[in-house]
């Protein structure tokens, strides 16, 4: 296999997955916000687990 593969080879493995940006590679990162969201998840299912029992 060649070290150097081409990204443009018409039907290859690699011609299909796109490169995140660094704005994306940035937001799965960053700890801050992965907190918040897990908070913001937590919150939610709280609320429909709530609602249920009522």
């Amino acid at each position: 296999m060649p070290k150097s593969i081409e990204k443009t080879v018409p039907y290859s493995e690699f011609s299909f997955g796109t490169e995140p940006t660094l704005a994306v590679k940035f937001l799965r990162t960053c700890i801050l916000r992965q907190i918040v969201r897990f908070f913001m998840l937590n919150l939610k299912v709280m609320k429909i687990v709530v609602g249920g029992h009522s």
